[in-house]
């Protein structure tokens, strides 16, 4: 494989790290870039050393100019406690962050992709959720920063398609999970995982039957570089995440079987719009790319917990 130069905003981020690491062991000249909202330093701290790595401290609402073979673009918070903070930045980030990386895109005929969500589906009406979905989001709540951030920079994704020729791929993930998460990432495994080290209650939101589908890490890098790397013309939005379906309360119960303690389930209010249901269709990827999740969820977990333990440092955190 011909070494590329390869760019990669939130490239500090949990899956940001990831990708970067992958890239890297390729061959590739990888440009990080990160303003450090939610990313972390420590998650590249490792990389910094390779001369093919190069971090640019940098807020993608502001142009930059770099000439790249590929662009995969993934700054933007990501979990609701972060994406909450500053609601008019995730939306500023979403669209004008987009804007920016596509006039980059369209400038060196750089190929692009963008890291969309699954909650473009908002609270699904439909299950599994199939690409073709168009979705039921609430465009006024608390979590429509995100959600229509996200469903809105499709649309430019696709414009720039259509008006401008620019080569992009846009990928929709599903809960992603595994070592490298923030302590204080907001996110249900994260959460419950701390909780448990803790010897605290888990807390779960509703009656705990509302349902997840967690993808661990490796496998959601590994579907993304694929797509980026399709030869034929195929566009997205794709699909990118495990099927496997667990309740909130079956993965609590799992967590704390796997930490060995004796914690509790705590039950709380569900907040406004969080999905009832969400699991991925993913017949797309398997179809195009070939692509399936081969890390089972107990497998994950317990790579995950292992994470957290040494950065805990004594198995508390």
């Amino acid at each position: 494989m011909k070494p590329k130069k390869i760019l990669v905003t939130g490239g500090s981020g949990f899956l940001g790290s990831h990708l970067c690491r992958l890239l890297l062991n390729e061959g590739h000249k990888v440009y990080c870039i990160d303003n450090l909202y939610t990313g972390r330093k420590e998650n590249i701290i490792d990389l910094n050393g390779n001369e093919r790595f190069t971090f640019i401290l940098h807020d993608v609402e502001k142009p930059i100019d770099i000439e790249a073979d590929e662009i995969y673009h993934l700054a933007c918070p990501a979990s609701p406690p972060h994406y909450q903070l500053d609601p008019i930045k995730t939306l500023i980030t979403n669209f004008i962050g987009s804007l920016n990386l596509l006039e980059l895109a369209k400038r060196y005929n750089s190929k692009i992709l963008f890291a969309s969500t699954s909650e473009v589906y908002g609270d699904p009406l439909i299950h599994p959720q199939k690409e073709s979905y168009n979705g039921n989001v609430n465009s006024i709540g608390p979590r429509a920063c995100y959600d229509e951030g996200k469903r809105c920079a499709e649309s430019l994704f696709f414009e720039y398609y259509r008006q401008h020729q620019v080569n992009i791929r846009v990928i929709r993930i599903f809960n992603t999970y595994g070592p490298g998460m923030a302590l204080n990432d907001g996110r249900v495994v994260s959460n419950f995982i701390i909780q448990a080290l803790n010897g605290a209650d888990l807390t779960v939101y509703g009656d705990g039957n509302q349902t997840r589908s967690f993808c661990f890490v490796d496998d959601l890098i590994s579907g993304m570089v694929s797509m980026m790397n399709y030869k034929g013309d195929f566009t997205g939005p794709m699909n990118i995440g495990n099927p496997a379906e667990v309740t909130v309360l079956e993965l609590a119960e799992k967590v704390i079987d796997l930490i060995g303690n004796s914690s509790k389930v705590t039950f709380l209010p569900i907040p406004q719009d969080d999905p009832i249901r969400r699991k991925p269709d993913i017949s797309l990827a398997k179809d195009k790319l070939g692509w399936l999740p081969a890390v089972t969820l107990d497998e994950g977990l317990k790579k995950t917990i292992e994470h957290f333990k040494k950065t805990s440092g004594n198995g508390t955190i």
